[in-house]
């Protein structure tokens, strides 16, 4: 890998929330090493990474909370609290083919959602990356549970967060199949 390149590293544990089956303490995570660093031909590039353990540490707190508030409001399927982690100027690509926009199109996708029994998500491989002072890039895998006996729904997930008004908030959203589009 060339420098600035981003090797694979272990992701933190998977955020597991059932709202209702888990108390609120079980959100906080115990993470093993969670981020990918920038690494040159002959290892670790000291200049490229500027964030030090705790740095590294806040951001997956921050990450792992809007993760254990959206699977909350997710689980009761509550279009306003799910649309309050977006940015003014989000974007968003859920599971139809529907572009939204800003917290008003995330509260209306959230709407329009069948109103489900018991609908839960389990996001897991999880990858944080800080972008830039107020940016946090995260990719990962969201498992849903939508009703006891149908089959789980599992997709890659993307948000970009940003720091907005002191909080926070998810800026872009996109989800995609985890079935290949194109085989090899």
């Amino acid at each position: 890998m060339g420098k600035g390149a981003f090797a694979p590293c272990p992701p933190f544990r998977a955020v597991l929330v059932m709202a209702g089956t888990l108390p609120p303490s079980l959100f906080e995570l115990r993470r093993t090493s969670r981020f990918a660093h920038p690494i040159s031909p002959q290892g670790v590039d000291r200049e490229a990474v500027s964030m030090g353990s705790s740095e590294r540490s806040a951001i997956d707190d921050i990450v792992s909370g809007i993760m254990g508030r959206w699977a909350t409001a997710f689980s009761k399927l509550d279009a306003s609290a799910l649309a309050s982690l977006y940015s003014r100027n989000a974007f968003f690509f859920g599971s139809n083919p529907t572009f939204y926009r800003g917290n008003d199109g995330v509260q209306a996708y959230f709407e329009a959602l069948p109103r489900w029994s018991s609908p839960s998500v389990q996001f897991t491989d999880v990858r944080t990356a800080h972008a830039a002072p107020d940016v946090i890039n995260v990719a990962g895998t969201a498992t849903f549970v939508v009703d006891a006996n149908a089959e789980p729904l599992q997709v890659k997930i993307t948000w970009v967060i940003i720091r907005e008004g002191g909080e926070w908030k998810i800026v872009s959203h996109h989800v995609s199949s985890k079935t290949p589009l194109i085989e090899p």
